[in-house]
């Protein structure tokens, strides 16, 4: 009888068609059945015109939540305090470590304003400003993560965003209070006990009860991701989150219990996560398949681990580190672990990754938590080109521009020169008229 980790699909860098075996395997074309889109154009279509009716009709429908008013949806200040005064001392300090060490990290992440002055006296720059107001959506569903709301709500807090508000699906029993609890830790200004699509069009357009935002953060589920990018444009994003993804890089020497746990770790997030282990060695995948085999029967969430690693789940044999490097970054993992002897020469390899853990003792679980950077990262290959979520996310950058006389002078002729070529009159003469302010 065969073992679980036989299910796991294997592919080897040293296969003629590798790059075209790991794209079927990623699968990560972003293709949204046509029902779920139409579902989602009806209800932003329906929360824009009608506001909190229509909020309350969908929080209702399908969080199953029974509020006869807009004003069951909002929860207070004073019942956010008495979330956190609830919860135990241990889970008290444990959210407030974690909330210290998020904003001692972001804090080294604030970007300023700057100027500077050329020699005829004219001024160039940046103004850097926070946000106004800005929206973080707090994943919920299958589990609730007050850890996603310290991980949103701190960095706009440390940009200096005037008010956060922030909303969740319908937190259930003691994992409610924490989510409450780390609001209030975080600083955040309003919450709502709403989810879904219908959330993502209250903070787009606001209704009578829920504030229109600047921009919406933060994961969800597929009708969250396709309703952020219907919106987008009207609203500013950070990003389009899909499944959570680890990809391990190893050299072999590296507990295979630890990697087995790793891979865990992110696979039991939901069925559609992904987990990936790249190694040099061989036996030392053989190991991790025995490790794997020995612990899932101890896992409370097996189910899940099992769908997400056998439909999802990736052991890759690579000839050699560098490899190695070139596999990830063909992945461009959410999270990248390099557990290897020298993970700072694996470093100088790695293009595109949404954080990497660098050495033995870095899981990826730490900064899930506490460890400082926030765990809100770009996922389906998207570290190609977004980024980890931070401070710059909720700051707006304004150029300066502060000519004097000469240096007005000496830009015109160079300003009209191209605007011509551009035909556009009304711009020439406008740089002209600077060169000859006392003309009739």
């Amino acid at each position: 009888m065969s073992s679980f980790s036989e299910s796991i699909s294997h592919l080897s860098t040293a296969s003629a068609d590798f790059e075209k075996q790991l794209d079927a395997a990623l699968d990560r074309r972003m293709l949204v059945a046509d029902e779920v889109n139409k579902a989602v154009s009806d209800i932003i279509r329906r929360v824009r015109s009608e506001g909190d009716r229509a909020v309350l009709d969908y929080t209702n429908q399908f969080d199953g939540l029974g509020a006869t008013s807009p004003a069951d949806l909002i929860v207070t200040t004073e019942q956010l305090q008495a979330a956190l005064a609830r919860v135990s001392e241990n889970q008290r300090s444990a959210l407030s470590h974690a909330a210290e060490r998020i904003r001692n990290y972001h804090e080294k992440q604030k970007q300023s304003s700057w100027r500077y002055e050329e020699a005829d006296g004219s001024i160039y720059g940046q103004k850097v400003s926070p946000l106004s107001r800005v929206g973080v959506y707090v994943p919920g569903g299958k589990a609730n993560y007050p850890s996603s709301m310290l991980m949103l709500a701190i960095p706009a807090q440390v940009a200096g965003v005037q008010e956060i508000v922030a909303t969740v699906p319908t937190p259930y029993g003691d994992d409610g209070n924490l989510v409450f609890a780390a609001a209030a830790l975080a600083g955040v200004n309003k919450v709502f006990t709403v989810g879904g699509a219908q959330a993502i069009a209250a903070l787009t357009y606001g209704t009578e009860t829920i504030p229109r935002v600047d921009k919406i953060t933060g994961p969800g589920n597929i009708y969250v991701t396709v309703a952020k990018k219907q919106v987008y444009g009207e609203v500013g994003i950070d990003m389009i989150a899909g499944p959570s993804e680890l990809t391990v890089i190893c050299d072999g020497k590296t507990d295979p219990d630890w990697v087995a746990m790793d891979l865990f770790s992110q696979a039991e997030h939901d069925e559609q996560a992904q987990s990936i282990l790249i190694t040099t060695d061989a036996e030392f995948l053989e190991q991790v398949k025995s490790s794997i085999d020995k612990l899932l029967p101890q896992m409370e969430r097996r189910e899940i681990i099992e769908a997400s690693l056998r439909d999802r789940g990736l052991l890759i044999l690579a000839d050699d580190l560098a490899t190695a490097a070139r596999a990830s970054n063909l992945i461009a993992p959410e999270h990248l672990e390099v557990s290897v002897e020298d993970p700072e020469h694996v470093l100088g390899m790695i293009e595109n990754a949404g954080a990497i853990f660098l050495g033995r003792y870095t899981a990826e679980a730490l900064g899930d938590y506490c460890a400082g950077p926030s765990h809100v990262l770009p996922t389906s290959g998207t570290a190609r080109f977004f980024s980890a979520l931070g401070v710059y996310d909720f700051q707006k950058r304004s150029s300066i521009v502060n000519c004097s006389a000469q240096g007005a002078h000496s830009l015109a002729a160079t300003a009209s020169e191209l605007a011509r070529n551009e035909h556009l009159q009304a711009h020439a003469l406008s740089a002209e008229y600077r060169l000859n302010p006392e003309r009739d």
